[in-house]
């Protein structure tokens, strides 16, 4: 019997790490429990998924995953203008995170980009869209499942 390797219809035990261009490590199992997913429900993102195609057990690489098959290019639709009047009583500054709720109730998070007396700047895209990353993985268990 061959080894198991990643594609449709597996089960996935790994440990993995997002690492910036520059090195910053973003998110890492290394350091704790690893993770499990079964390709497809869409506990990693497609792109990474596919990256992980043809891995075995014991395979540990890492791989260039662009920001398209990421986390996507930044949309400048996502970059929201507002009254500041919508922020009153915040301690505003650059970076800081706030939280919006949309029509459904889904929390939205967004990131000042700028602000004055008059309106704030709220950048909604993900934080690492636009960005080349580096997925480190270990594969830890590959398990075809019916």
């Amino acid at each position: 019997m061959t080894e198991a390797r990643i594609a449709q219809n597996t089960e996935v035990t790994l440990h993995f790490a997002l690492h910036l261009e520059n090195g910053d490590t973003v998110d890492s199992t290394f350091d704790k429990a690893p993770a499990t997913f079964k390709v497809g429900d869409g506990n990693l993102l497609p792109g990474f998924e596919a990256m992980l195609f043809g891995f075995k057990a014991g395979d540990r690489k890492t791989v260039v995953v662009p920001p398209e098959n990421a986390f996507g290019q930044p949309n400048p639709q996502n970059v929201q203008v507002m009254p500041r009047s919508q922020f009153t009583g915040m301690d505003l500054s650059e970076g800081l995170l706030v939280i919006f709720n949309d029509a459904a109730n889904t929390e939205l998070p967004g990131v000042v980009k700028a602000f004055d007396e008059n309106q704030v700047t709220v950048d909604f895209n993900h934080p690492l869209a636009g960005k080349t990353l580096n997925f480190e993985v270990e594969i830890i268990s590959v398990t075809a499942i019916q």
